[in-house]
This record gives structure tokens, sequence and C-alpha cells, in this order.
């Protein structure tokens, strides 16, 4: 059973990611197994993740900040601040921001994943040595597969 707890403003674990930044705000650990919950931040412009899915999880997420292009299946929907997107288990998807500005939101993943990609990213980014290859490690181990190329604003 979990313990109630509360993070407050800059209280995350900030991890530093190259082009943008991921703070857990809530990890599985902390939920007893229900959710893990992320923001990511200064996203910059033309920015996002290769195509790709969760095997284990479901992901969500909540625009805060900036303008995103959300590509789920064959499909593509605009997603400013407030909109909620829910991407189900196994469900290509990747996003891009097409704001000037950077974009920020919350990440929720059902149940709980994508902790551990995060902080190992932020290694390799750390060291320099983020690289295609080593994404496609990272994401092996978490579960999640990627389909598409890596794009250029991705890795630092």
């Amino acid at each position: 059973m979990s313990e109630p707890f509360v993070i407050n403003t800059h209280d995350g674990n900030v991890l530093s990611l190259g082009n943008f930044e991921a703070i857990v705000l809530a990890s599985g650990e902390k939920t007893s197994g229900e959710f893990s919950l992320l923001q990511t931040q200064n996203e910059p412009h033309d920015f996002g993740p290769p195509l790709h899915l969760h095997r284990d999880a479901a992901e969500s997420f909540y625009v805060l900040e900036g303008e995103y292009v959300v590509y789920i299946n064959d499909e593509q929907h605009m997603a400013g601040p407030g909109s909620f997107v829910y991407v189900p288990p196994n469900t290509p998807h990747t996003f891009k921001v097409v704001s000037a500005g950077a974009g920020r939101k919350l990440n929720l993943f059902t149940p709980p994943a994508m902790t551990s990609f995060f902080e190992k990213l932020s290694l390799l980014e750390g060291r320099g040595d983020a690289t295609p290859e080593m994404l496609d490690q990272i994401a092996s181990e978490n579960q999640m597969e990627i389909l598409g190329p890596v794009p250029e604003t991705y890795l630092r």
C-alpha cells in the first residue's frame, strides 16, 4: 500500500535530456504500481520523439504550454494548452511541437512505465553517448518499440 505524498514545485527528480527535461513527479514505487507521472518541459519548436509504441502501458498527456501535433495511428490532431491525449498500449504514436514557444506537458503512464527510460536517456545525454542505437536499446529494455527514424531534434 502506498503512502500519501505531495510534490511541490521544483521538488521532483529533474532529468536533463539534452533538448528537453523530464521531472519525475510520481514513480511506480511511490504509487504502489498504479501509475507514473512526469512533466516534460522546454521542448523546443520542431521537437518530437520517433514514432513509437508502449507494450506495457497506456500513455496520456495533458498539454500545459505550447502547441503540439499529435500523431496516433494514421491520424493527426492539434493539441494546445488544456488538451488531453490518451494512447492505449501497443498504439503507434508520436508528437511534434509546432508552437514558436517551448512545449510543456504532463505525461501519465498506466500502469507505471518510462521512468527508467528517461533516467537512462539522461545518463547517456550527460555523457554525450546518446545515439539512435542506444535509444533503441533502452527503449527495448522499457517495453517500448521505436517504429520510425529518430528526429534530429530529439537527441542532442
